[in-house]
């Protein structure tokens, strides 16, 4: 590995794998496996069911190629290179997608907190210092993304949804996705939470070569669609809950005014007692769901860490 950090001291002697997910990308991927090697000893590509020719432009690039049958999802590739890599005893793993859209030259600047131990997850940010040309519609709904997952999360970033980043030895044990899809990179930030890793950011640059595969939309869905199984499957109090306590006072806010109509025209309002009681049932079941959730999850957890 021939690559310099930011503050020149050599990364040479660094164990570091790059793992690559790959669908279809036949017209970037052995640019990409190329330039990563310049900075990272292996370069691992998972490829995800491709159709195309991306397995052996990946491997004539010299990657280590995994190969999925069917596409299976981001989640699950990234799962499974990050299985793969872990049988390479590497000091670090970074992520970069294999559109071309990371520059291979900033791998030392994502790299540099990890190996001197000062953060287990790096995030290379987009919006940190505002060095790229970003399509005013995707900074938007990154926004959006971005605002939902760090309240839910608790775990603040700038840029949510970058797929390049880097990992500690410790992060990757802790780590495994549950998510299939692209909001794998929002469960991240439920996972350090979780796992209490220490996440930070860098500025990177994006460039963006080539129009999306899928519709902004129908990919913007997605991620929103996972973002909300993430709410209810880690923060199960705050996605049951909340709703659950609003709901419960809304139920008892309909039952005061019946009480008052009563009370006023001797005369039972049947309409709005209805909608009382069905408010107050539905909001006692989800608040309840939510604590239980909450205590069995725990409960989980605190079976599961004495045996790591």
């Amino acid at each position: 590995m021939a690559g310099k950090d930011t503050e020149g001291d050599s990364v040479s002697c660094r164990k570091v794998v790059a793992v690559i997910p790959a669908y279809n990308e036949e017209r970037f991927i052995g640019s990409v496996v190329l330039k990563a090697r310049k900075y990272v000893g292996d370069v691992l590509v998972v490829d995800d069911g491709s159709t195309d020719a991306t397995v052996e432009v990946a491997e004539a690039a010299g990657a280590i190629v995994v190969r999925h049958e069917r596409n299976q999802g981001k989640g699950v590739a990234l799962n499974t290179g990050f299985h793969k890599a872990q049988g390479l005893e590497p000091e670090a793993v970074i992520t970069l997608d294999g559109d071309g859209q990371h520059l291979a030259e900033q791998i030392p600047l994502v790299l540099t907190p990890i190996l001197r131990g000062e953060a287990d997850i790096v995030v290379g940010s987009r919006y940190l210092e505002r060095k790229s040309c970003v399509p005013l519609h995707r900074i938007w709904g990154h926004r959006v993304f971005t605002f939902l997952t760090n309240q839910a999360a608790g775990v603040p970033v700038t840029d949510s949804q970058s797929g390049f980043r880097a990992f500690s030895r410790q992060a990757m044990e802790a780590i495994r996705f549950s998510s299939r899809s692209f909001s794998v990179e929002s469960e991240m930030q439920f996972i350090a939470h979780g796992c209490h890793l220490k996440m930070v950011e860098v500025p990177i640059t994006i460039c963006y070569e080539d129009k999306p595969k899928r519709s902004v939309i129908a990919h913007g869905l997605i991620v929103l669609s996972g973002i909300l199984r993430l709410v209810g499957q880690y923060r199960p109090l705050l996605f049951f809950g909340v709703p659950g306590m609003l709901t419960l006072l809304a139920g008892l806010a309909w039952g005061a005014r019946v009480v008052e109509i009563y009370r006023r025209l001797q005369t039972l309002a049947v309409g709005y007692a209805l909608v009382s009681v069905l408010l107050s049932i539905l909001g006692s079941l989800s608040l309840f769901t939510g604590i239980i959730l909450h205590s069995v999850r725990g409960l989980l957890l605190e079976m599961i860490r004495p045996q790591k």
